[in-house]
């Protein structure tokens, strides 16, 4: 594989992400400004013009039309990928670190960084589908972590939300109630802080790195038994299938 060269930012890099079609790679840097590239040819498509601070994280949604970002400016926006128009922006009282849609693009899950008296907290915020009746409010924010998060995520079919940073733990949480359902062992977890989590295409399992020069793979509870659920049905489905096909063929025979 031919490797490509893209430049255009002017300061650090802090975040990489690609669509799920895998043709476009977003970039963010402390230059303030994301970028969006052809991921094929490194062709540069466009640039995201609003924020006045370094840009950690981004995230976009299933369909590629809508791009958040999370920045040290206290704000997380949310932009039109087509044509690089601010849709909304979300204001807080601390950095914004990192920010994630859920499946399905309904909700969003933002992290802001602890800052003088505030502690670090996750915001879970629903996203209209109309960027006129977006609204500012938190459906929730849950807190519990000790120090910055580095990121979190959602986890299957959004039960869950799965956070981790700074004070090396964990943590799984609902999604629908804030209650915190796990948190990693102190024995078998992290002994330093947590600074990267990523998750898998499916959302069925996901992987930590660590300062303690570790990386830890997490299945939450109850994926296994999804999975096999989802395997019977393709069974089902498949039997299902051959039986109808071999129906239509008694009766052309006949």
């Amino acid at each position: 594989m031919r490797p490509i060269l893209m430049k255009g930012h002017e300061r650090p890099l802090t975040f990489l992400k690609y669509n799920r079609e895998g043709d476009l790679l977003f970039s963010c840097a402390k230059d303030h400004t994301p970028t969006v590239w052809f991921a094929d040819n490194g062709e540069r498509l466009g640039t995201y013009r609003g924020h006045n601070g370094a840009v950690w994280c981004c995230d976009v949604s299933r369909d590629s039309m809508r791009l958040i970002t999370g920045s040290a400016d206290t704000t997380a926006k949310l932009w039109s990928v087509q044509n690089g128009t601010q849709l909304f922006t979300f204001n807080f009282d601390s950095p914004a670190r990192s920010v994630d849609f859920s499946i399905g693009d309904k909700l969003a899950v933002i992290t802001t960084d602890p800052f003088m008296e505030l502690p670090s907290a996750i915001h879970v915020k629903r996203i209209a589908r109309d960027p006129a009746d977006q609204a500012s409010e938190s459906v929730l924010v849950l807190r519990g972590h000790q120090g910055r998060i580095a990121r979190a995520v959602w986890g299957p079919l959004n039960k869950t939300i799965i956070s981790a940073g700074e004070d090396a733990v964990i943590r799984i949480w609902d999604s629908e109630t804030g209650k915190l359902l796990r948190e990693s062992d102190k024995e078998t977890g992290h002994k330093k802080a947590v600074t990267s989590l990523m998750k898998s295409v499916d959302g069925s399992h996901f992987v930590t790195g660590s300062q303690d020069k570790s990386a830890k793979a997490i299945i939450p509870k109850g994926t296994y038994d999804l999975i096999w659920v989802m395997f019977l049905l393709f069974v089902i489905l498949t039997f299902l299938s051959i039986i109808s096909a071999m129906g239509h063929q008694d009766v052309d025979s006949n």
